[in-house]
């Protein structure tokens, strides 16, 4: 899966299949990609378990090694990442515009070399996502940034510990100050800070690295300013995302499934509207049953920054509550256009009105297959759920936006029951 060509493939579903059986999650990939710009800051060798194989993965490597980092993936699975070889300062344009999260390479790379300079990044097109909560933070810690022609330069000879205020709490924004302040002098403070456990988990690796930052998971973040920092060996958190994803599987085929590797306490507005939709959910210590036979209830949805409910499982609710017995309401507060997967799932009959950052889902008796285009990574997420619930067989196509973020998909749902086969486009 990791980063070939797969464009002209796509994925022939089989519905109404009742999934069961036990699932282990992935690593998360939205955790993955600022350790791997983390380790940046460190000359030599850190070590990351426990990434996934993903094409957004292939591609932060790249970045790494376009810089002249080593990266080697070794048989059990670690990911060695040394640093110590870094040589350059400017990315590969081609790789910036191909992925969102290679902007993180810009703190700790102006941290750590006292320069950078970046093609302002591409990704999924599900709304603005503008850097300039990054820009105006290293703007307050003395960062001299540049911008034309669709490139960022940056200039530093030493990063200054500042107090740095977020109009929003964007979670890439917070990464990439936290791992530029660092190697600052002094003491940097982010206010309305983003608090996703993504958050927390760069902060732990940070700290195994001997930074000094505490506050990650509340709203203000304090960064202790060091000389240097040291490589580190880390374990990436569980996809918190994907967990939830097939979390939804489970009711959409009136099935049974236990999530293996991960941690409660991140799905808990997911749990909290699976319950109201009346799914049963057994919660253990590093583990989740998810089970449901019946109705489907409505309920209403509003997506908010972290602790409030993600919207990357938005999409993946909106095909849930099209099999609802009633109306539910998704009002999207993040992303401005996050409704891509609303004229697909309609094709497949799911009654659905979008104005605005407001859908309205009137339930339907059953959804049909049919032939859909996956728009972004979690619509594709979305149209998978619903075609797995749906009658006779679905074709989803331009299925590299779900490998974006799911590891070994097919595998795992095969393994559940589902009838499910990648192909070339053409042959389904």
């Amino acid at each position: 899966m990791g980063g070939e060509d797969m464009t002209a493939e796509c994925y022939v579903i089989t519905g109404k299949q009742r999934l069961a059986g036990a699932i282990r999650v992935s690593g998360a990939k939205n955790s993955s990609l600022p350790l791997m710009a983390a380790a940046l800051l460190a000359e030599g060798n850190s070590v990351l378990w426990d990434i996934p194989d993903l094409a957004d993965i292939t591609q932060m490597r790249q970045v790494l090694e376009n810089l002249g980092c080593r990266v080697y993936l070794h048989k059990d699975g670690s990911w060695q990442i040394n640093a110590g070889t870094v040589s350059g300062f400017e990315v590969d344009e081609r790789l910036m515009r191909s992925m969102r999260a290679s902007n993180l390479i810009l703190g700790p790379l102006v941290a750590r070399c006292g320069q950078a300079r970046i093609a302002l990044p591409g990704g999924c097109a599900i709304g603005s996502r503008p850097m300039d909560q990054h820009l105006k933070g290293l703007r307050d810690m003395g960062v001299e940034i540049k911008e034309s022609h669709g490139f960022i330069e940056a200039y530093a000879a030493r990063l200054q510990g500042a107090d740095i205020y977020l109009d929003v709490p964007s979670v890439g924004a917070t990464e990439n100050l936290m791992m530029a302040a660092v190697l600052a002098r002094g003491t940097t403070f982010i206010h309305n800070a983003a608090r996703e456990p993504e958050i927390v988990d760069l902060q732990n690796f940070l700290n195994k690295m001997g930074a000094r930052v505490r506050g990650a998971g509340l709203d203000v973040i304090r960064i202790d300013g060091v000389e240097c920092v040291h490589p580190a060996e880390h374990t990436v958190i569980p996809d918190r995302i994907e967990a939830g994803t097939h979390m939804v599987a489970a009711v959409m085929t009136q099935g049974d499934i236990e999530l293996e590797n991960v941690i409660p306490e991140h799905l808990e507005p997911v749990i909290a509207k699976l319950r109201q939709i009346g799914a049963m959910v057994q919660v253990e210590d590093d583990r989740v049953r998810v089970w449901h036979r019946g109705t489907i209830h409505p309920v209403d949805i509003k997506t908010m920054p972290y602790p409030g409910f993600p919207t990357d499982m938005q999409p993946q609710f909106m095909s849930l509550l099209s099999c609802a017995e009633g109306t539910s309401v998704i009002t999207e507060t993040i992303f401005e256009n996050r409704f891509q997967h609303v004229d697909e799932l309609r094709r497949m009959g799911a009654n659905i009105k979008a104005e605005g950052r407001v859908a309205v889902i009137r339930g339907t008796e059953k959804l049909e297959g049919s032939f859909v285009e996956t728009t972004d990574l979690r619509a594709g997420a979305a149209l998978f759920l619903a075609a797995l619930s749906a009658e006779d067989v679905t074709v989803l196509e331009k299925v590299t936006h779900i490998d974006r973020g799911y590891e070994n998909l097919l595998e795992k749902y095969q393994a559940l029951g589902a009838k499910v086969k990648r192909v070339a486009h053409g042959q389904a």
